[in-house]
């Protein structure tokens, strides 16, 4: 039999964990990914992507089991004992026990550095698999009926010059401004503006101790998570008009928000290199698509799911979509029923993450002190009578299996428990 060819639009998480899931499924696959390759020392031939933190749910290390990358995974993720819940000046107004977590969604939620996440996924893919510094666009869909033609892809910058593949299957994970999904899907509307701003940076960790934590203000939230290094991930968001930046840098614009706030905030914006903060606009889906495929070509992560966040699903739910479309992808199905089977197994249950997500962040957007003190005594009131409260937000979400008889049996996780009602 004829070996099924992949071309995979994005070298991001989802792009690359659909990769090596695909090639573990006996496809021969090429990335093909804009940016250009990491520096020497990292995996080899890997997108030179800095980023910051990312947050794998119990949900997105189980999808990763099924890779045999679930233990690596966990190496580099940092565990913490307690997250907490804080108003600016300090106040603490709830706790979030990990071992709560981990008896309730089968796992503990970790933090890791998603450049460390990227390589060691670039890492498992056959040599030459990935090339970087390759801007590629979709040329033709294709037909996924039986004998149909194939997808074509064009390469429009590359060292070695133009060209075009031809590939059984094509998955398009090339995010949020996706040229692919606006392609296929030309009338649909694009991701809209969440209402609030993104920061992120890496820094190194204070001297004085300190507790995982988010920070609720008006119009505003702070975060900060260990890594496993020693080093701290540090998110804030703002309700400020889209499009912005700070003439004096993204730092100055931090501490001008946030340097008033508790421990460990003014520490770590006096430690970061401004060079490394990075802002983004955060946007949402504005409605769902009509599929998740088109032809030979399926939709996955930001370029079909754009989500706020606040549940730090983004890449898990990509790295599912990459599980789950590889696990139905067997390399004598029928590619039509498989991307059909793809787009009903993962369109609901995505868009739900995606209002979920919307709603809490629509919070954190609050600014008249009336409704900032209701928000925070709900929160207090709400870590009194039901400790649990925080976590039930990721019911049916962190607590989410691979399909049961994945194709990477054996590993932990993969059968272990029936799938979430929505998956079956």
């Amino acid at each position: 039999m004829r070996q099924r060819t992949a071309v995979v639009i994005g070298g991001g998480i989802g792009g690359l964990t659909a990769a090596v899931a695909l090639d573990r499924r006996g496809w021969s696959v090429t990335v093909l990914e804009r940016a250009a390759a990491s520096p020497p020392g990292s995996a080899p031939g890997a997108p030179a992507r800095n980023g910051a933190g990312i947050g794998l749910a119990p949900n997105a290390q189980r999808a990763l089991d099924t890779l045999g990358a679930g233990d690596a995974v966990r190496a580099l993720g940092a565990r913490y004992d307690v997250g907490e819940f804080r108003l600016p000046g300090g106040r603490l107004l709830a706790r979030m026990e990990q071992a709560a977590a981990a008896r309730r969604f089968g796992g503990p939620l970790l933090v890791a550095h998603r450049a460390e996440l990227l390589a060691l996924l670039a890492a498992r893919l056959p040599e030459g698999a990935l090339r970087t510094g390759a801007a590629a666009v979709l040329a033709d869909p294709g037909e996924a009926r039986p004998h149909g033609r194939p997808a074509r892809v064009r390469i429009e910058e590359a060292a070695d010059g133009a060209q075009e593949l031809t590939a059984d299957l094509v998955v398009a994970a090339d995010g949020i401004r996706s040229a692919t999904r606006r392609a296929l899907f030309p009338g649909h509307p694009e991701p809209r503006y969440a209402g609030f701003t993104a920061w992120r940076f890496v820094a190194p960790a204070p001297d004085r101790p300190f507790a995982a934590h988010e920070t609720w203000g008006p119009g505003s939230l702070w975060g900060t998570q260990p890594l496993h290094d020693g080093r701290v991930y540090a998110y804030a968001t703002a309700a400020v008009p889209p499009g912005g930046r700070a003439a004096d840098g993204e730092r100055a614009e931090l501490l001008r928000r946030f340097g008033s706030w508790h421990h460990p905030v003014p520490a770590l914006l006096a430690a970061v290199d401004p060079a490394v903060v990075l802002r983004n606009d955060v946007h949402t889906a504005a409605a769902a698509p009509p599929a998740f495929h088109r032809g030979r070509v399926a939709l996955l992560g930001d370029a079909v799911h754009p989500m706020t966040p606040n549940l730090g699903q983004g890449g898990c739910q990509a790295i599912e979509d990459a599980v789950v479309l590889a696990h139905l992808a067997a390399p004598d199905a029928d590619l039509a029923v498989a991307l059909t089977a793809y787009t009903r197994q993962r369109l609901p249950h995505t868009m739900e993450v995606v209002r979920r997500a919307r709603r809490i962040g629509r919070l954190t957007t609050w600014r008249s002190r009336p409704a900032c003190a209701l928000r925070a005594g709900l929160m207090a009131a709400g870590a009194r009578l039901a400790p649990d409260r925080a976590l039930r937000s990721m019911d049916g979400i962190a607590d989410w299996r691979p399909p049961a008889g994945t194709y990477a049996s054996g590993t932990r996780g993969t059968t272990s428990a029936a799938q979430p009602k929505e998956h079956e």
